[in-house]
């Protein structure tokens, strides 16, 4: 049986429509931008943790000790 072309054509319209929507999402999921921010929240997250500060402290000043000893040799 013949499908009525106007029906073909507003199923064509919404196939179009709906692969557009996936498209714009993707692009949008896939944006290095987004990324980029969600990894310097994740840093923060992790620097704002007293135990991981204190201890990134600590080795700073184990660090700089022995620069110091080593350049006052």
């Amino acid at each position: 049986m013949a499908r009525d072309p106007d029906a073909i054509q507003r199923e064509i319209e919404q196939a179009r429509d709906a692969l557009a929507a996936t498209l714009d999402e993707l692009g949008t999921r896939a944006n290095p931008q987004r990324f980029v921010e969600a990894g310097k929240a994740g840093v923060q997250a992790k620097l704002d943790d007293p135990r991981v500060r204190y201890a990134l402290i600590a080795v700073g000043a184990v660090v700089g000790f022995a620069l110091l000893r080593k350049l006052f040799r």
